[in-house]
């Protein structure tokens, strides 16, 4: 029975010692599971914060895009308003009636008279009227001009470009600031 019962002693020892060496690496496991939650509890803190801030930033990006786009949109359409009045205002310009024209080409030939003497002419072919109706010596039509007079010293040295294209894109030119307040406020 001695035999049995250090056998016993012996078993007892043995599991004791298992016992205590499991509980040791259940410890150990438990603390490395815990310091692994901590780290990966930090990582994903970390990550969230940059994934916050990269959505923020994109966010802005995709504002700020969609606002110059916007702004690109509306600077178009000014443009293109702009356009179709200055094309409205040419057309008016030429597509007025023959005499309100003479009485113009009159006044265009007396203010070009004051840099050159007897002036030659050049205006649309569809013209109706003539050197003598607004005093010039000679007057060409030509298919290149659409209205207004171009208005030339006899030995060609000296033009005076006053057609009507010329003189509504130099105003328009001067004026587009006051013409872009009053179109679009």
């Amino acid at each position: 029975m001695a035999l049995d019962n250090v056998t016993k002693d012996i078993r007892d020892s043995a599991r004791a010692s298992v016992s205590a060496i499991e509980a040791e690496r259940d410890a150990e496991v438990a603390k490395i599971m815990a310091e692994a939650d901590a780290v990966i509890s930090d990582m994903k803190a970390k990550e969230d914060k940059r994934l916050k801030e990269v959505i923020e930033q994109l966010g802005r990006q995709m504002l700020s895009s969609a606002e110059l786009e916007s702004k690109k949109i509306v600077l178009s359409k000014k443009r293109e308003i702009l356009e179709a009045a200055f094309a409205e205002s040419l057309a008016s310009l030429e597509a007025a009636p023959a005499a309100a024209k003479k009485k113009q080409y009159k006044q265009m030939v007396a203010a070009a008279k004051k840099v050159i003497d007897d002036p030659k002419a050049y205006c649309s072919k569809s013209e109706t009227i003539t050197a003598e109706d607004i005093g010039v010596s000679k007057l060409e039509k030509v298919g290149s001009i659409t209205g207004g007079l171009i208005l030339e010293s006899k030995d060609g040295t000296i033009q005076v470009d006053m057609q009507y294209r010329t003189i509504l894109q130099t105003v328009w030119d001067r004026e587009m600031k006051s013409l872009s307040d009053i179109l679009f406020g």
